[in-house]
């Protein structure tokens, strides 16, 4: 077994390296700089996490280094790990050595990919095969409900990971089952010359496929189309894989679905919208391909009630309903408050859009501008940079004057929380849109009202 040290440990994709590592047997170690509740799940299963980075946090014996692509080369215990010529992985190397090892065993790789809803199927798959007592193995990039954990390392017959195109490493992975969801304009900050580059990475990645492994696209998706290669289909219109007969209610969405006009299985969802279609049937159809059979699993489609950040209620407050949401791209806010709109009714739903990279909003400034017809009154918060630096011209306050009916609202989440909370009123449902420190809408809304309480 070999000692693992991570510098960033705390996020929703490293920590579930780490923690099927630590599954595994090996031990592991590692540092960020603020404590998060996955370093605490992680402290509570036995690695040591330090908080700062300090090279004495990087024990000598470790074996591997693993870093993300935010690490910067004067990371200290980065430095520390060059001086001592301690192997250094990035986490997409890692994973690849992960699913390696898990297809040598034996096991079936299923791999998500696509510019949205790669958390969802994955977390999907994830929670059914393990319901249907499959024991897989995974690490995807979101909280699987019930089970209350990005990762597992078990015994059985699968391997389900979450394959981020972001930065381009998708390229090392070579799955046995290969979903592709969709594929847009994002991530400029790397792909600089947009669908061309991106299209291009993705032509890489396919061209590593092994002999007699399966790729399975959305026929439905334009990006995706602009793909070559022997596909299996699925989608709504014309695919090998089709959804028929969708009907939405309030409770919940079901359809059915049909391999080349053969009924296969009846599915009920929770959770709304016609993306969540498109996600729940491109599961169904690569479990199938991955040789589960559907008619034993369905029924569990209607147990899963979405992974953690994908329209997650957080709170209630008086009466008003807060949703948290993950979505940071134009397509996926189109898609969540249309289903939010189906289920609540749009004259109610105040969305609080925090917009995540300055590179994403310069380049999708009219895409998101485009995005927010089902939301009655729209907030619009500072930028999260992400580590990037100011784009002149480029800022929320510009943005919010362009979008109609929308009210910009400065300062940090908390400063912005506390002129919020008094403006909202019984029957709101709020739902915070981004990827950085969004999420902690619902705390400072819960605090905001305390204080008003006590005024």
């Amino acid at each position: 077994m070999g000692k693992y040290h991570f510098i960033a440990i705390g996020g929703i994709g490293m920590s579930g390296l780490a923690k099927y590592l630590f599954e595994e047997g090996h031990t592991v170690t590692g540092s960020d700089i603020a404590d998060s509740k996955y370093i605490t799940a992680l402290r509570e299963l036995g690695a040591k996490v330090n908080i700062g980075h300090n090279e004495n946090n990087l024990p000598d014996d470790t074996d591997v280094v693993v870093v993300s692509t935010a690490i910067r080369e004067n990371n200290p215990e980065l430095v520390k790990a060059k001086k001592l010529g301690i192997k250094i992985y990035h986490r997409s190397d890692l994973l690849e050595e992960i699913a390696k090892n898990s297809q040598n065993k034996g096991k079936i790789f299923i791999g998500y990919s696509g510019t949205h809803g790669k958390t969802t199927t994955s977390g999907l798959a994830s929670f059914i095969l393990e319901k249907a007592g499959l024991e897989p193995s995974f690490v995807v990039g979101g909280i699987v409900p019930e089970i209350h954990t990005n990762a597992q390392h078990k015994e059985g017959h699968y391997f389900v990971a979450e394959l981020d195109e972001s930065d381009g490493t998708i390229v090392k992975y070579s799955p046995d089952i290969t979903v592709i969801n969709n594929l847009e304009e994002d991530h400029v900050d790397f792909y600089k010359d947009g669908m061309t580059s991106l299209i291009k990475t993705f032509e890489t990645f396919l061209s590593h496929k092994k002999e007699g492994a399966k790729v399975l696209i959305n026929a439905d998706n334009p990006g995706v189309n602009m793909l070559k290669g022997d596909f299996i289909t699925f989608g709504i219109k014309d695919a090998d894989y089709i959804a028929r007969n969708i009907q939405y209610t309030k409770s919940g969405t079901y359809f059915d679905v049909y391999y080349k006009d053969e009924f296969l299985a009846d599915i009920y969802l929770k959770i709304s919208g016609m993306h969540n279609v498109y996600n729940a049937l491109a599961v169904a159809a690569s479990l199938a391909e991955s040789g589960v059979n559907l008619d034993c699993v369905k029924d569990l489609f209607s147990d899963f009630t979405g992974m953690g950040r994908r329209f997650q209620k957080v709170t209630e407050i008086n009466g008003i309903e807060i949703f948290d949401d993950y979505a940071h791209h134009p397509t996926e806010i189109k898609a969540t408050l249309e289903a939010v709109a189906q289920r609540f009714g749009k004259e109610n739903i105040v969305a609080v859009f925090q917009p995540h990279r300055y590179t994403r909003l310069k380049s999708l400034w009219n895409d998101f501008k485009d995005s927010f017809s089902n939301a009655s009154r729209v907030i619009v918060t500072d930028v999260y940079a992400a580590s990037e630096d100011e784009i002149s011209g480029v800022n929320s306050e510009k943005f919010a004057a362009e979008l109609t009916g929308s009210e910009y609202m400065g300062g940090t989440i908390e400063e912005m929380a506390r002129k919020l909370m008094p403006t909202l009123k019984s029957g709101n449902i709020v739902i915070g849109l981004g990827a950085g420190t969004i999420t902690n809408l619902g705390k400072y809304l819960e605090k905001a009202n305390g204080e008003l309480s006590c005024k």
